[in-house]
């Protein structure tokens, strides 16, 4: 939601606050700062919001009016709890504010002003779908053989391509080489898609998401008058988290706050989603582009233990000079343990060591929702959910589904499963409707005809499936891809009958559903990681029967019941998602070079935001925290040896305490 300007006075309706009281040093001299540009460095744990909440409250005291105060915020739920507490502070209801998302505040200055530069105020906001098929029928008409090549990305993906080149304001070009490099062959025809695709939204008169910023920012450029009115208008702008915005939300702000009475509030150190748009050097440049900038740094951290605030400091040591804003968090609290080490023989022991080690820490009261597993990435979180599972100790994925349940692991189990026995039924649809134009009539047609066929000339159903007969059921859409379709389940059977469940495996990623894959997703190496980790996962078992019994037997146990949010649950999550969140313990996984950080941000050159993500990690962590470094890794291939996270070969080894484990789970 957005909050309406309101510009009634009322400097006598605020209640007295005592904010010397209510705020510790570091966050008064900010929040009573004199006016001017401000960049506050808020630590992790430091008191970001309530800095931010009392700053309006402390300027609607001075008598600054209500709808002279613009709040810009990433979540609306922010945005509504920040301004429910002012309101409690200050007796102003939210309703007088001008506050909310980005976006949201876009969309209500389109309305408003949109005329200026030729949008009627009668637009449209299409949704996700209708953008991907206004998309789809754009590239249809310029190119109808585009989609019949399923290694081209799907309309999904394709948006997601130019929305991020649009948010970032780098050419298609690079926005693909960077963060798309399967698409890398296709680059020079997505200008033209793009254009088209503007085009048709304009003649349609509809808007997607990332036009309520683009416009926007369009409107404060071509229309002075309007620049103008925001400017005089809002006397004072801040901004929630500015480490996380984008291109084109940080020239908003400078246009909008161009009398430089503005307070940007963030952590250059959790500037961890660049893949979404955002841009580091928001943050650091913000000084030069806002001169005069004073720098108020918040640094009493009121969440962890100063052990775990050493180890935190010691990965910001590590960054290069220059290149960061120099803190350094301190304890508000006692003296506790310091960071545990814990090196084990592989993924297994590692989650092994930590089911032994919850289970002391409940029996030390600690609730099971208070203790959180992070991860890099998905793939790193399947032998701690295998063995969460096999104990019966409840666990939540609060960063996506269990590994299971992810749609390209259905996907890819609903393909052996079908191979190993053509009976199956139900794994035949989930797969067959991948093909282009097949539905679930169609592909019970195809599956009746290849049984009939079988049936008749005695012939293995994976051959009749490659007849002409079957093939003329196939509808034309998918017919370029039926015979790859085919060929693929075939070696998987081979590989079935010939070798161990890795041979089946490898061979299906190898085949149709890895080309499938690729267009249908546009974070497909993350997807593709997630299957390769399957390769180790089957070299635990001597023939597939084995295997897929063990997965079914998994989800049946797990994915049944409904989840309780309030269950008390294990939290398992990427370190992404757990941004924000604090919990008693945290075990952090995967600590090896090529897992975290990952071997992909090692050769693109994306070390530094790799650190960031590391010191958001170890920074969730209140009491206590273990990380974890697997010596070994088995997925995706042969066993082979792994080196430290060199995050924690930088740190002295003054900051954390070894934790050798004993083969019988002693320590």
């Amino acid at each position: 939601m957005d909050f309406l300007l309101d510009n009634q006075p009322d400097r006598a309706a605020i209640p007295p606050i005592d904010f010397r009281a209510e705020l510790n040093d570091e966050q008064f001299a900010a929040v009573t700062a004199p006016e001017g540009p401000m960049l506050v460095l808020a630590g992790a744990g430091s008191g970001k919001t309530r800095t931010l909440t009392y700053r309006v409250a402390y300027l609607l005291s001075q008598g600054v009016k209500p709808g002279e105060i613009l709040l810009l915020t990433f979540t609306n739920k922010a945005a509504k709890e920040m301004l429910h507490r002012v309101s409690e502070l200050s007796g102003v209801e939210p309703g007088r504010f001008w506050g909310g998302t980005f976006h949201s505040i876009g969309h209500r200055a389109l309305r408003i002003h949109g005329e200026a530069i030729g949008l009627p105020r009668a637009f449209t906001i299409l949704d996700a779908d209708e953008t991907d098929g206004l998309l789809r029928d754009v590239v249809d008409e310029s190119d109808k053989l585009f989609f019949k090549d399923k290694t081209n990305p799907r309309p999904g993906p394709l948006h997601e391509i130019i929305s991020l080149s649009r948010n970032t304001q780098q050419s298609l070009t690079e926005t693909i080489k960077r963060y798309f490099p399967q698409y890398e062959s296709i680059s020079d025809r997505m200008p033209l898609f793009a254009k088209k695709f503007a085009d048709k939204k304009r003649e349609a008169n509809v808007l997607d998401y990332d036009d309520l910023l683009e416009f926007w920012l369009e409107l404060l450029r071509k229309s002075p008058e309007t620049a103008t009115y925001f400017q005089e208008r809002f006397r004072h702008v801040l901004v929630d988290e500015y480490q996380d915005t984008n291109v084109l939300q940080s020239q908003i702000v400078d246009t909008i706050a161009a009398h430089h009475r503005v307070m940007v509030v963030g952590d250059d150190a959790q500037c961890i989603y660049s893949w979404r748009g955002a841009n580091f050097e928001n943050i650091m440049t913000f000084p030069d582009r806002h001169p005069g900038t004073v720098i108020h740094r918040i640094e009493t951290n009121y969440r962890s233990t100063p052990q775990i605030l050493a180890f935190a400091n010691g990965v910001l040591e590590a960054q290069p000079r220059g290149r960061h804003f120099e803190k350094t968090l301190r304890a508000a609290r006692a003296n506790s343990e310091k960071p545990y080490l814990v090196q084990a023989m592989d993924g297994r022991e590692q989650a092994q060591f930590i089911i032994q080690r919850i289970k002391g820490l409940v029996d030390e009261g600690c609730a099971l929702s208070d203790v959180a597993v992070l991860y890099r990435a998905h793939f790193q979180a399947l032998d701690i959910q295998l063995e969460l599972s096999r104990v019966q100790i409840p666990y939540q994925i609060t960063s996506g589904v269990k590994f299971f349940e992810q749609a390209h692991v259905r996907d890819l189990i609903a393909l052996l499963r079908f191979v190993y026995n053509a009976g199956d039924v139900m794994a035949w649809q989930r797969i067959a409707i991948l093909l282009p134009k097949v539905g679930e009539k169609n592909a019970q047609k195809i599956y009746a005809a290849a049984l009939d066929h079988a049936k008749l000339l005695q012939k293995d159903f994976l051959d009749a499936l490659g007849t002409d007969d079957v093939k003329s059921k196939v509808p034309k859409d998918a017919k370029d891809d039926w015979n790859q379709f085919v060929t693929s389940l075939q070696q998987v059977g081979e590989a079935m009958r010939t070798g161990a469940p890795t041979r089946a495996v490898e061979s299906a990623l190898d085949g149709w559903y890895g080309d499938y894959l690729k267009g249908a997703f546009a974070n497909y190496l993350s997807r593709l990681d997630d299957l390769k980790s399957l390769i180790g996962f089957a070299a635990r078992f001597t023939d597939m029967q084995e295997m897929l019994a063990q997965i079914m037997l998994l989800n049946s146990e797990t994915s049944d019941r409904s989840v309780d949010p309030n269950e008390d649950a294990i939290k398992l999550t990427t370190v992404h998602q757990a941004k924000g969140l604090e919990y008693a313990a945290v075990f952090v996984i995967g600590l090896a070079d090529g897992m975290f950080p990952l071997r992909r941000a090692i050769e693109a050159g994306d070390v530094e935001e790799e650190r960031r993500l590391f010191y958001v990690a170890v920074t969730r962590a209140r009491d206590e925290l273990y990380l974890c470094f697997p010596k070994v890794n088995s997925k995706g291939g042969p066993a082979t040896l792994l080196s430290p996270s060199r995050f924690l070969q930088e740190i002295s080894a003054d900051f954390y305490q070894p934790l050798r484990l004993k083969r019988q789970w002693g320590w």
